[in-house]
């Protein structure tokens, strides 16, 4: 739940770690990377022909490289918007030409400024000249934009062969709970927007290679891994698979964020104690992340979901405004402390239940947790999703995979290499795992905790099934 982007007037940690009728135009090939004219010409040939359904706005470019090693620096990505999602030093493969489709869908709110558009559910669609007949769709983490996760995922999968589509979900910024008609209308969107979004882009890629995909996976991070378990429980037919890296777990009735968040608080205003925080199923040993999290991640987190689905519970402390001082957004509110969604109307259950998962999945879903995440707590989260997965008897679609050493921020692994690993290339290993599963019908590995591992390269490479522990 990466949940803010810095601004200029952001805490320096902060910046540094978070970085918390259609109408049809043509990107000049000036832009691209290389500019060689001819080529682009030749691997553009379908450019004309693509048209996103149900687009309000939408512009093509053909490019010579659809990587951010290429992007970096034009207006096709947004690096800014990626910072402390990777250790230093990851490996992106490059290269890779094709053609990206920007676009916005249909929406009424205003919070995404890309592009000087102010509009939101933005999204973009890159479409690799080799292609290898698959899609990949996610939506962004936390409240970050539809470019944050070009370097973790885009990148590798482009290389890989797979077309590639990506969604703001709707609303971004740390005010998006003021979008919507009621309590919960923002999230339940963002899982609109992914349908919308999948079902557009195998459109086209049919436009572009002359045929529907024949395979598609859903996959994301922290909120993208929320979207993935929604839309293999409630659009299994639009998918193959997915993988799900640390998703946030939505329930009516607990355990979600705000019923594990407001302990944090409580110790941020001197009112809970280490122990306090152990008992809420935050892991032992990851006390040396708490500072951290207190000055960028938990009042922030706490005040914003809670102004989503609960607006009336405190209404001098709303939530954090885009408007508001760099102290305004990271302040705590104190009433926050104290919040227990269970003692509150039915009207909280209501939107809640918008958005809450079931853990009846109906394609293969890898579910990746850092044991050290110190946002969304692993035995307050996936534990207990996959045990609402087996409630469901649908264990035998699910592989759950611990990782040792690993927190809710790959970026803070360079602030603590000799305490953490990165949990990305355990993902890009989970990733090749359900794609053999799914097109060759290899069992990934059982369930199990990943070791650290003492030496080697560690930011990566990462082997699910070596040298590890069966839970």
């Amino acid at each position: 739940m990466r949940l803010f982007r810095p601004t200029r007037r952001a805490p320096a940690l902060a910046a540094m770690l978070l970085a918390l009728a259609t109408t049809s135009t043509t990107a000049s090939l000036a832009d691209a990377r290389p500019a060689d004219a001819e080529a682009a010409t030749a691997h553009c040939a379908r450019q004309h022909r693509l048209d996103v359904p149900g687009a309000a706005r939408q512009q093509a470019a053909c490019l010579g490289d659809l990587t951010t090693a290429a992007l970096a620096g034009t207006s096709y990505t947004d690096t800014a918007d990626q910072a402390g999602l990777a250790a230093t030093g990851t490996r992106n493969p490059s290269g890779v030409p094709g053609i990206q489709i920007d676009g916005y869908f249909p929406d009424d709110s205003r919070l995404n400024a890309t592009h000087g558009w102010r509009h939101d559910a933005q999204f973009v669609i890159r479409l690799p000249d080799r292609w290898n007949g698959g899609l990949v769709v996610t939506g962004a983490p936390g409240t970050r934009r539809q470019y944050s996760t070009d370097t973790l995922i885009s990148d590798h999968v482009l290389a890989q062969g797979y077309a590639y589509a990506a969604t703001d979900k709707g609303n971004t910024g740390p005010d998006f709970f003021t979008d919507g008609r009621g309590p919960g209308d923002a999230v339940a969107e963002w899982n609109r927007r992914v349908t919308e979004l999948t079902r557009a882009a195998k459109r086209v890629a049919g436009q572009r290679y002359g045929h529907a995909p024949t395979r598609t996976y859903m996959t994301g991070i922290s909120n993208g891994g929320y979207l993935t378990r929604w839309q293999l429980e409630n659009h299994p037919e639009l998918y193959d698979g997915g993988v799900d890296w640390e998703g946030v777990l939505w329930t009516a009735r607990g355990p979600s964020p705000l019923t594990s968040l407001p302990v944090t608080v409580a110790r941020t205003l001197g009112r809970a104690g280490d122990d306090d925080l152990l008992a809420a199923g935050f892991a032992p040993g990851s006390q040396f992340l708490w500072p951290y999290h207190e000055k960028a991640y938990w009042g922030l987190t706490q005040k914003i979901f809670r102004a989503e689905f609960d607006p009336a519970y405190d209404r001098n402390c709303p939530g954090a405004s885009a408007g508001s001082s760099p102290e305004q957004i990271f302040a705590v509110c104190p009433s926050d402390a104290d919040y227990d969604p269970a003692s509150r109307p039915a009207t909280v259950r209501r939107a809640l239940a918008k958005v809450a998962l079931t853990g009846r999945i109906g394609k293969p879903l890898i579910t990746l947790h850092g044991d050290l995440d110190t946002l969304l707590p692993i035995r307050q989260d996936s534990e207990v999703y996959a045990r609402m997965i087996d409630g469901r008897g649908r264990s035998a679609l699910h592989r759950y995979y611990t990782i040792e050493a690993g927190t809710h921020t790959d970026g803070l692994y360079d602030t603590y290499p000799d305490r953490l690993r990165p949990i990305l290339p355990c993902y890009r290993s989970a990733f090749a795992a359900l794609t053999g599963w799914v097109e060759d019908g290899t069992a990934p590995p059982a369930d199990r905790t990943v070791p650290r591992p003492g030496s080697g390269d560690v930011v990566n490479s990462c082997a699910l099934d070596r040298d590890s522990a069966v839970r």
